[in-house]
């Protein structure tokens, strides 16, 4: 569902989510949690972000000198640049501004920066932001933007959902701390998942399991996967779920162990019905066994398991290693066997009694009922035990 959600937001050019306050704030105090001077002496960069009116400019600019920052820096696309059904208006803060001027307003984008108290309170917060037009209009890919990102130390935002691998790659190539919101069926990505397994991006330390509301425009295009939820604090907002926190910062949760029962308690005592009372079946293609849910990890098994995208939610680096993905292209060479089209097409007529290929190399493979049978998408892991 949330792959059809943010596929519809593409397709319709729905960009627009503005991300709320708190879910900000409680992302950012994992971070600080574990470390309190994660963003000390840091210049953080938000693109892509209306710093007028967003919740990432609002949280960083309130908690600046709280969190010790040197410097913010916030932008925002052109409006002219945005798809042509997005109505624009001028905010009264923009036109009162000595700095207003009519034409850029439309072609340009806008950058906030708050680096010092411009008020006289002794205090530096949101009502010391100073901002102007930019020279472009805003497009993280212009070098305007990139000279802004090669200055920062790292970058936070809600990127526009239909640019997520290209902003990513964006960010990786110079090697940049980040903090991204995302699609948790990112994580099967080519840019994203060798991130992971090589322990350079985590998930964030807020459970996707929830998903997230988002606040959007009051002409929002509601797709049939999209639906008009409810208000928040007077705000239209859409839930979209299946969405996560990306990280390249520290926080604690990752860093707790999964509490697992054995193999042998599982099949005994499990919830799941799957494997009580069944155990584990073994992969057709891979040397591994089917872990249907991560809480199902057997804690004494040392051989390589194949568990759901959702485990990443759960992962400790310390107490498993991650070999590679179940996928088409055998990317991490884990595969045992690969299915010619004949075996695709006759396992495609014998499940479903009528012609057809059924793509056995795209995931792991089982015998259920006698029939060869794909699982969802796996990771391929162990624990870290048996690797020493």
């Amino acid at each position: 569902m949330a792959n059809e959600n943010l596929s519809s937001a593409k397709k319709a050019k729905n960009d627009e989510f503005y991300t709320q306050y708190r879910d900000i704030e409680r992302e950012m105090n994992a971070y600080l949690e574990f470390n309190p001077d994660v963003f000390k002496g840091k210049t953080v960069l938000l693109p892509c972000d209306d710093p007028e009116w967003s919740n990432f400019t609002k949280y960083f600019a309130q908690n600046f000198q709280t969190i010790g920052l040197k410097k913010l820096i916030s932008t925002s696309y052109a409006p002219n640049s945005k798809p042509k059904d997005i109505p624009y208006q001028p905010t009264l803060f923009e036109i009162e501004s000595e700095v207003f001027n009519e034409e850029k307003t439309q072609s340009n984008g806008k950058i906030f920066t708050l680096t010092r108290d411009t008020t006289g309170d002794d205090v530096i917060n949101v009502e010391d932001l100073e901002w102007d037009y930019l020279l472009g209009d805003g497009d993280f890919r212009s070098d305007e933007i990139r000279a802004l990102r090669d200055e920062s130390d790292i970058v936070i935002t809600n990127p526009p959902f239909s640019l997520f691998r290209e902003f990513l790659i964006w960010l990786t190539e110079p090697n940049k701390d980040f903090v991204l919101i995302g699609n948790m069926n990112a994580i099967t990505y080519k840019e994203v998942f060798p991130l992971i397994k090589d322990n350079r991006l985590w998930i964030g330390a807020t459970s996707f399991n929830e998903g997230m509301y988002f606040f959007v425009p009051d002409n929002f295009v509601y797709a049939p996967t999209y639906k008009f939820e409810r208000e928040v604090s007077g705000k239209k907002a859409s839930r979209v779920p299946g969405v996560c926190w990306y990280s390249t910062i520290e926080h604690g949760r990752r860093h707790q162990p999964l509490n697992l029962m054995s193999e042998k308690d599982n099949i005994k005592f499990s919830k799941r019905k799957e494997v009580k009372d069944f155990g584990y079946q073994r992969y057709e293609n891979y040397d591994a066994i089917e872990v249907p849910f991560s809480e199902a990890i057997p804690s004494d098994y040392n051989g390589v398991m194949g568990v759901p995208i959702t485990f990443l939610n759960k992962y400790n680096p310390e107490q498993f290693e991650i070999l590679g993905m179940c996928e088409n292209m055998d990317l991490y060479q884990l595969k045992t066997k690969v299915y010619s089209s004949t075996e695709c097409k006759e396992a495609y007529l014998a499940k479903f009694g009528k012609p057809g290929t059924y793509d056995l190399n795209a995931s792991g493979v089982v015998i259920r009922s006698d029939l060869l049978e794909k699982v969802y998408q796996r990771v391929l892991i162990k624990h870290k035990r048996a690797a020493k």
